[in-house]
C-alpha cells in the first residue's frame, strides 16, 4: 500500500496560542491528531505528549514486536486494533501523571484521533473526546467517530430540533478525555479501504466551524491534499475561527 498524506495546523481567530497538535508517521502508517485543554499552555502540553507517546510506542513496536507492552491485550480485538488502543492508553497515563505531579498542569487534557493504515484490507481508528474522523470515498464524506461530548449524549437521549441544537450551552463540554484519569476507555473502529479513500483527521476548529457538506465539497474539488488542508484551514477561519483549527488528510492507495 502507498499512503499520501498533508496536515496543517493553524491558531484559528480568536486564540493566542494554539493547543492543538499533530504528527505524521508514515512509516509506521500512523497519524493522529490531539486538541488540547487546560488553560494557559497546558492544554498544547498534553496534546503534546499525546501524540510523541503514540509516536514512540508505534516506533517502538513496529522496530519490536516481541517487546512487553503496558496494557494487556483485549481479546475481543485483533493485534492491529489492540497496538492502537494501547498507544492511546499509554499516552493518557503519560498526561494524567505529568498533571498530578506538577500543580501548574492539574487538570489538563486533551482529544485524540489516530488513524492506522494496519494492512491492505483493514483501517484501524481510535478516538477519545469530540475531535473527528471522516473518510471520504466515491465523492462522499463519512464520520467514522462519534463525539465523545455532551451535546451528543443530548442527542443520543432524546431528539433535539435544529434550533435547540444551535442554542445548546454546552457545545464544547467533552464527556470523554485523555489525562482525567488514571485510564479510559479508547472506542476502536475499522474501515475496509478502497482505492482512492481519504481519511480526514482534525480538532473540532474544523468540524465546528465547517459543515459536512462544504467539506466534501472541498475534497470533491481538490485532490492536491496540502491544498485541501489549506482549505479547509481557511474555510473555519472564515466563518469565525472560533478555535484552533487542524486538518490531517490521508490518500490510501494499493
Amino acid at each position: 500500500m502507498r499512503i499520501e498524506v498533508s496536515g496543517q495546523s493553524h491558531v484559528g481567530m480568536k486564540r493566542n496560542h494554539n493547543e492543538d497538535n499533530y504528527v505524521l508517521v508514515p512509516e509506521e502508517r500512523l497519524f493522529v491528531v490531539a486538541d488540547g485543554m487546560g488553560g494557559h499552555s497546558s492544554g498544547e502540553v498534553a496534546s503534546k505528549i499525546a501524540v510523541e507517546e503514540m509516536q514512540e510506542f508505534f516506533r517502538m513496536t513496529g522496530q519490536d514486536q516481541d517487546i512487553t507492552w503496558p496494557y494487556k491485550m483485549d481479546k475481543a480485538r485483533n493485534y492491529d486494533e489492540n497496538r492502537l488502543a494501547t498507544g492511546v492508553k499509554l499516552a493518557n497515563m503519560r498526561i494524567f501523571e505529568k498533571a498530578t505531579a506538577e500543580s501548574k498542569y492539574k487538570g489538563m487534557g486533551t482529544t485524540i484521533v489516530g488513524v492506522y493504515f494496519a494492512r491492505d484490507n483493514e483501517v484501524c481508528v481510535a478516538h477519545v473526546g469530540d475531535s473527528r474522523v471522516y473518510f471520504f470515498r466515491d465523492g462522499v464524506l463519512k464520520q467514522v467517530t462519534e463525539d465523545h461530548s455532551l451535546l451528543n449524549d443530548y442527542l443520543k437521549a432524546k431528539k433535539l430540533t435544529p434550533e435547540e441544537i444551535e442554542a445548546f450551552p454546552h457545545k464544547n463540554v467533552i464527556v470523554r478525555a485523555l489525562g482525567m484519569k488514571d485510564n479510559v476507555i479508547v472506542d476502536v473502529s475499522r474501515v475496509e479501504p478502497k482505492d482512492g479513500d481519504i481519511f480526514l483527521l482534525c480538532s473540532d476548529g474544523l468540524s465546528g466551524m465547517v459543515p459536512d457538506a462544504q467539506i466534501q465539497q472541498v475534497l470533491q474539488n481538490q485532490t492536491d491534499l496540502e491544498k485541501a488542508c489549506g482549505q479547509l484551514i481557511d474555510l473555519a477561519n472564515a466563518n469565525g475561527g472560533n478555535d484552533n483549527v487542524t486538518c490531517v488528510l490521508a490518500r490510501f492507495r494499493h
